[in-house]
């Protein structure tokens, strides 16, 4: 159980009971409005019979059900991954809900089926995502291998940054990996590429994608790894964590009209920029997912797929009303927000953004990748939400959710009044 700043939150579950009633009465408002909801997507662990979200004693019924001849078999109801559905699957789902079970086979984020010994002692995380996440997940002790941007946040890694480097996310160093033999990597959808790691390491150790970083899969990625790991209350105490503050986000934007709602253009910085192009984020990343979250309107969507260059003529027609620039300069790396200011004055330079509705009304802000997605998405969303919408988001703080995250979840000491530079202008 987390300590610190997240146990009041937790003492607070009772006072939700009103939030999560709202939530029910939005759903029935979508249904009646003729608009489908998506299904909560089933936890992709075989053993999960039922197609739910949690492993549980009603997976060992269903699993009775289908050897009676009473329940349709699921995708997930091989327990044991061996082709039949028998009795041996409800020995395996009973191991895995004990805690007890020898091996784990899930499906990715790829939908690679992956079989995994647990519980897992050694780790290497490919990048700082993964590596907060494993923390978070009680995880810190098993981690064996870290890439280079764990190593350059030594505030707030100082016992992972002094580990084995394994290389860079792009470019893992596949003989350090061998050399620490671990029991899982976990690393990005999109990289490495399997020629990069995977066939360099002949099936020598499961290797596990997990993006944490969209808002439509960040939990359940995080259950799974609380599977493997071995502490699903960790992965519990998170999700609830998360639903908290994601779900008063939606509900306060929930009721605003389309045509209330702001025009927002999402870049990135990037070195050797041009001025007469920006690079543009549009959908089907986590830091898009920001802007549909808090209720933005993301002008480049049906423009540009996913993310891509864009005239700046063309940002100049669409006039947003809030420019928001994702930047690495900073973040846990560095304590000045010189950098993240730099890039604030680059765009508002660029010629013709003067004119624009986000320039002349000074609502361009830059966020950090560092806490913007990743484990820390929340804390990204609850400031994109106070940018678009001041006035509804007043009482909620950034840096005291930021706070909870890093005391609550990493047990790390950072000081945000110190240390840092994550938002540009600071968010108030």
């Amino acid at each position: 159980m987390p300590d610190g700043p997240i146990l009041d939150y937790l003492a607070k579950k009772g006072d939700n009971m009103r939030r999560t009633t709202l939530t029910l009465l939005i759903q029935i408002l979508f249904l009646y409005s003729g608009i489908a909801l998506a299904a909560t997507d089933a936890l992709d662990i075989f053993g999960n019979a039922n197609m739910d979200d949690v492993i549980d004693e009603d997976d060992v019924e269903y699993v009775q059900g289908i050897i009676d001849e009473i329940n349709e078999a699921t995708e997930l109801a091989d327990a044991n991954y061996d082709g039949e559905i028998n009795q041996e699957d409800i020995t395996q789902i009973e191991a895995i809900i004990d805690g007890e079970a020898a091996k784990i086979t899930l499906i990715d984020s790829v939908g690679r089926i992956m079989t995994v010994n647990v519980p897992v002692e050694r780790v290497i995380s490919l990048h700082m995502r993964h590596a907060s996440a494993i923390c978070a997940l009680g995880g810190k002790e098993m981690i064996v291998g870290v890439d280079d941007t764990v190593i350059e946040r030594e505030l707030l890694f100082p016992y992972l940054c002094k580990l084995p480097s394994v290389g860079k996310v792009r470019e893992p160093d596949a003989e350090q990996i061998i050399i620490l033999d671990p029991d899982l990597i976990v690393t990005f959808t999109n990289m490495p590429t399997s020629a990069e790691l995977e066939d360099k390491l002949h099936g020598s150790v499961a290797v596990i994608r997990f993006d944490l970083s969209r808002a439509k899969g960040i939990k359940e990625e995080m259950i799974k790894l609380g599977y493997l790991i071995g502490d699903r209350n960790a992965a519990e105490d998170y999700t609830e964590w998360y639903d908290l503050y994601m779900d008063t986000v939606k509900e306060r934007v929930f009721e605003i009209p389309e045509e209330d709602r702001p025009l927002v253009f999402m870049e990135r910085e990037r070195s050797g920029e041009v001025q007469i192009m920006r690079w543009a984020y549009a959908t089907d990343t986590g830091y898009s997912d920001l802007c549909d979250v808090a209720g933005g309107v993301n002008v480049a969507q049906g423009y540009v797929e996913y993310n891509g260059d864009v005239e700046s003529e063309w940002v100049m027609t669409q006039n947003p009303d809030v420019i928001v620039g994702l930047s690495y300069g900073a973040g846990y790396k560095k304590d000045d927000d010189t950098p993240l200011k730099d890039y604030r004055d680059k765009i508002m330079d660029v010629p013709g953004f003067d004119n624009l509705e986000a320039v002349k009304n000074g609502r361009v802000h830059v966020i950090s990748g560092d806490f913007a997605v990743g484990p820390q998405l929340v804390i990204g969303a609850v400031a994109m939400a106070k940018w678009l919408y001041p006035e509804e988001f007043e009482d909620m703080d950034v840096d005291a959710i930021h706070e909870e995250f890093l005391k609550g979840f990493l047990g790390s000491d950072y000081d945000l009044e110190e240390h840092g530079a994550f938002v540009y202008p600071p968010v108030e």
